[in-house]
């Protein structure tokens, strides 16, 4: 016998719709009488084997749908197509579904708010939603969307009755995201000395030929992005999959607080030294001189922002 189902009068109509479309065959059965609003009714799940034995051992003859259907012959005992006759696949054409509006306005957004110098003002930053919507060629609900993802993984936040406003971290924020970000990136480079090819090794060093000596002969906001780009790829040579997925969201919060404060107390001399004396080690395959360096590189940044980033506060 098959799983029984029992339901109240009142949803007869909807659990009979739901058993149409998991079964291909269902059969009624009163069962007890009725007392009051508490009467019953039994559904009963069958396969139609099941119903054609059960009429043969009782002597019946077959209904006259079982004899109707000679292309049952053909069909399993569910009813489905026999090997070679199983339908194929449909041959579907991609469209651009709301899911697709919603990953680009999520993406456009946060690349928007990460190239953003965030810190430098207090001032709070509001975002339009009626605007960004226009402006990406979507409808408002593929942004409200994204807002609330962004939201979750706090580049925004929303205020009750004022509006959506871009998220600055706290100082203590700031200095926890770093000292995480320490421990990811000197594990990455404890990998490359590991596992790394020449070749990507050398590639570090050529993002910094226009300094010589460790000076900058390059306006600041070019190195803030030479800077940017070398903390990524001692990630992504690690070829740690894991590793990469933690590290790229905390980067992104990373990489708004490393544009601020790269012009702050002579940081960029020191941070040029800093990367050339990592790339030596990671050449010379000097792993625990390679991990100290890296942390201790980004610990310095933690410290920095302690003592100075009172804009934070």
């Amino acid at each position: 016998m098959g799983k029984q189902h029992k339901v109240e009068p009142s949803k007869i109509p909807l659990f009979s719709r739901c058993l149409h479309e998991k079964y291909s065959f269902f059969e009624r059965s009163v069962v007890g009488g009725c007392a009051g609003s508490r009467c019953g009714i039994m559904y009963t799940t069958m396969t139609r084997a099941y119903r054609q034995s059960r009429a043969a051992a009782a002597g019946e003859a077959p209904t006259a749908q079982a004899a109707a259907k000679p292309e049952d012959a053909r069909r399993d005992e569910r009813g489905h197509p026999r090997g070679d006759e199983a339908p194929r696949a449909p041959r579907l054409t991609p469209i651009a579904s709301r899911e697709s509006f919603k990953g680009r306005a999520y993406t456009a957004l946060k690349d928007a708010i990460v190239g953003m110098d965030v810190y430098r003002s207090r001032s709070d930053i509001k975002l339009d939603e009626r605007r960004l919507a226009s402006d990406l060629g979507v409808s408002r609900t593929p942004v409200r969307e994204a807002m609330a993802q962004l939201e979750r993984e706090g580049f925004v936040r929303a205020v009750p009755r004022r509006g959506i406003y871009v998220m600055r971290k706290s100082k203590r924020e700031v200095i926890e995201m770093i000292t995480a970000w320490a421990a990811l990136e000197s594990m990455a480079a404890r990998l490359i000395t590991q596992g790394a090819q020449e070749h990507e090794i050398a590639s570090l060093r050529t993002m910094f030929a226009t300094f010589e000596n460790g000076q900058l002969h390059a306006r600041l906001d070019e190195y803030s992005e030479v800077n940017i780009e070398f903390h990524q790829a001692i990630i992504r040579l690690s070829r740690n999959a894991v590793l990469i997925s933690l590290a790229e969201n905390l980067f992104a919060h990373m990489r708004m607080i490393r544009r601020k404060t790269i012009g702050e107390q002579d940081r960029a001399a020191r941070s040029i030294r800093d990367h050339m004396s990592i790339i030596e080690a990671l050449e010379a395959r000097d792993t625990n001189r390679a991990e100290d360096l890296v942390r201790d590189h980004a610990l310095g940044l933690a410290e920095h922002v302690a003592k100075y980033a009172d804009y934070l506060d």
